[in-house]
C-alpha cells in the first residue's frame, strides 16, 4: 500500500502556477490552486485609509511520501521561501485516499 503526503503551500497571489511547475519538476503530477486571503495581524495593510487583506494562493499537492521532501525543497527554491513574506510550505500525512486512478496510472506510465 502506497503512503502519501499532502503538501500545502501558501504564497502570494499569482505564484500558484510557479508552485505547480516546481512540484512537477520534482516528481508531483500536478496540484490544485485555491484563492484565499491572510488574516494575521501582520497581513493587514493600509491603503488610502482602508485596511486591505493581501490575497493569497493555496496550492494543495498530493505526492507519494518518498517524493515529498524533494517536492517541498523544489517549491522552497522556486519561490525563495527563505525570504520573509514569500510564503510557507508544509506537509501532512494522508491516511486514506480514494480516486487516485489518474495519479497511479501516470506513475505506471513513467516506469
Amino acid at each position: 500500500m502506497k503512503t502519501y503526503q499532502c503538501i500545502i503551500t501558501i504564497t502570494t497571489r499569482g505564484t500558484g502556477t510557479d508552485v505547480v511547475d516546481a512540484s512537477r519538476r520534482h516528481g508531483a503530477t500536478g496540484g490544485t490552486i485555491l484563492s484565499g486571503r491572510g488574516t494575521g495581524s501582520t497581513e493587514t495593510r493600509k491603503f488610502l485609509s482602508r485596511f486591505i487583506e493581501p490575497e493569497k494562493e493555496i496550492v494543495i499537492t498530493l505526492v507519494e511520501k518518498e517524493k515529498a521532501e524533494a517536492v517541498m525543497n523544489g517549491i522552497q527554491e522556486a519561490l525563495h521561501l527563505e525570504e520573509p513574506g514569500k510564503g510557507l510550505v508544509f506537509a501532512l500525512p494522508v491516511e486514506e485516499v480514494l480516486g487516485l486512478t489518474r495519479l497511479e496510472n501516470a506513475h505506471h506510465e513513467e516506469t
